[in-house]
């Protein structure tokens, strides 16, 4: 595993490590400007994807206790502040739109190269492990990472009535295959999505097809303004 630099660098060799992480950081401030199909609760607009990843990071500190296997909470949150950075680049591709699905890996190992060469070597490195982990999903800590990423939506969703997957017509079946992956991290997190995902079929508030949904993905500024994820 890289790790951080022990010793310490000389004053130009600081200064120059010091202005690329802070280019990095303004970079990442454009995470703001991409948009989800998620609504925030009080539905008066979509979520942005930075504050996806701050919520992801709450939701890891709050339900650790949760995971089925021992954990390193500090990687997960990790894990969820860096997770969607390369949607900067890539942007957000609905989690139900196959089409779009079939360049998103690539996109987003672009993305990925570009936003975390920014940072200074060594760093880079460090940091876009923990980017790589999180997509293998091999690891504990990646597993309730995972688990986190697909209960956050649906918890907004069923907040919102159905929310994007009423809006595009996506049935309960599809909403069960997207998200069964939460059980891999937590048994308690997929029973607890499973009584929201039952509640709104209850309600009868999916649609009872299988509906295809056009291309979503969002560009850099979010300026499309019909992407996002939605789980």
């Amino acid at each position: 595993m890289t790790t951080e630099p022990t010793t310490n660098p000389g004053p130009a060799d600081a200064a120059d490590r010091l202005e690329r992480q802070i280019d990095f950081l303004l970079e990442a401030d454009r995470l703001k400007q991409v948009l989800r199909m998620t609504r925030v609760t009080d539905g008066s607009r979509r979520e942005n994807t930075a504050e996806h990843s701050w919520h992801l990071a709450l939701f890891a500190v709050v339900l650790a206790e949760h995971a089925d296997e021992p954990i390193d909470v500090a990687k997960v949150i990790r894990m969820a502040l860096l997770h969607d950075l390369v949607e900067i680049d890539a942007g957000d591709t609905f989690a139900y739109d196959e089409a779009g699905y079939e360049t998103k890996a690539e996109r987003e190992l672009a993305a990925a190269d570009r936003l975390f060469g920014l940072l200074p070597p060594v760093q880079d490195l460090a940091l876009r492990e923990i980017w790589d982990e999180f997509e293998a999903g091999l690891s504990a800590e990646s597993r309730f990472a995972h688990a986190l990423d697909r209960l956050q939506p649906v918890l907004l969703n069923h907040h919102r009535g159905g929310g994007p997957w009423m809006e595009h017509g996506i049935s309960k079946e599809r909403v069960l295959a997207r998200n069964r992956p939460i059980s891999a991290g937590s048994e308690a997190l997929w029973s607890l999505a499973q009584r929201r995902i039952d509640d709104l079929d209850r309600r009868d508030l999916f649609a009872v097809d299988v509906v295809t949904v056009d291309v979503v993905t969002v560009d850099v500024a979010g300026e499309h303004g019909d992407g996002g994820d939605g789980r």
